[in-house]
């Protein structure tokens, strides 16, 4: 979600003048959420603010290599649960790497599941919802971290623009002590947490040393303007 998309953006594939065309506008518990057209890309905005479009997808599948390539070698057909359909980037890469097993999608927003199931961004993630190992998830990723009693291998989570820039006030509950504490009670020992943020934040790798966790980094993607888009990585070590 860089500035604040959680795709970078390439003006080279579309037209960023282009005026955006409304495909479907729903009202949820969470507030108002539209899908846009725009020249070649698609949007989504909520409660007007612009979380992501189809526009680019690197920081996404980011999110999802990232978290694999620093779980402990050997670990064979490792659980992920990836926080937030989005345009679907991240569920369509976690699914074309055979070495994932089940991959549980977190998705709050009921018209994001119908627009890729029934809508034009199932061009994106239609293989990955067909594949035996998604399944998705119509709750609340707080809500969902705090009941239920699996644990992963990976939670890879992204659902604001970043830890200090939430789509809802609500939200900030993840990033908070508690929060990271439900994070880390939800992996495996040596599993991965890994983060989507639009800027880095020396502050959120702090807490998540303060919350117990090791191995705290972040890796970058650079935009064409602005601070690079950043995923966050802690990992639980017992």
């Amino acid at each position: 979600m860089s500035a604040p998309a959680s795709a970078t953006t390439t003006d080279h594939l579309h037209d960023p003048a282009a005026e955006p065309v409304t495909l479907d506008r729903r009202d949820g518990p969470y507030g108002e959420v539209v899908l846009r057209r725009r020249g070649t890309r698609l949007e989504i905005i909520a409660n007007g603010c612009f979380l992501m479009d189809t526009s680019d997808g690197r920081s996404e599948r980011l999110l999802i290599d990232a978290a694999r390539d620093a779980l402990p070698a050997g670990r064979e057909a490792p659980d992920v649960l990836v926080g937030g359909l989005g345009v679907g980037f991240s569920l369509a890469h976690a699914a074309a790497d055979a070495r994932w097993g089940r991959i549980a999608v977190v998705e709050r927003e009921e018209a994001v599941i119908d627009w890729h199931r029934e809508g034009p961004l199932g061009a994106i993630s239609g293989a990955a919802l067909r594949d035996a190992r998604t399944v998705i998830l119509h709750t609340d990723l707080v809500e969902y971290l705090r009941t239920t009693t699996d644990r992963y291998d990976a939670l890879c989570l992204d659902i604001d623009n970043g830890p200090e820039w939430t789509v809802t006030e609500d939200n900030g509950n993840l990033y908070s002590a508690a929060g990271l504490a439900m994070c880390r009670d939800r992996l495996k020992p040596g599993g991965v947490l890994a983060v989507w943020s639009a800027n880095p934040s020396p502050a959120f790798g702090e807490a998540l040393r303060n919350a117990g966790f090791t191995g705290v980094r972040a890796e970058e993607v650079p935009v064409a303007r602005g601070v690079p888009d950043v995923v966050h990585l802690a990992v639980r070590t017992a």
